[in-house]
């Protein structure tokens, strides 16, 4: 779809999103059967963004990771003791 210039301008300032720019490129390698595997995935769920689907995938990874490891003041086991 086609979107001329003043059609972009009112669409960001109506979300109110600020666009962050990607510079930093990242590349992975997959083997034949990890590629067949996604590409399964990608038609099954009906991915059509991938760049998009897999920078959320790794990015909820990463947060929830974050998250599981954030330092507390307590222990688990005095929390629920």
């Amino acid at each position: 779809m086609y979107f001329c210039s003043t059609m972009r301008k009112n669409r960001k300032i109506k979300n109110k999103q600020i666009r962050l720019p990607r510079d930093h490129k990242v590349t992975i390698s997959l083997n034949n059967e990890e590629y067949k595997a996604l590409c399964k995935y990608l038609a099954k769920y009906k991915i059509t963004n991938r760049s998009k689907w897999m920078r959320e995938t790794i990015m909820v990874s990463v947060i929830q990771r974050f998250s599981e490891d954030y330092p507390t003041l307590f222990s688990e086991t005095e929390m629920q003791g």
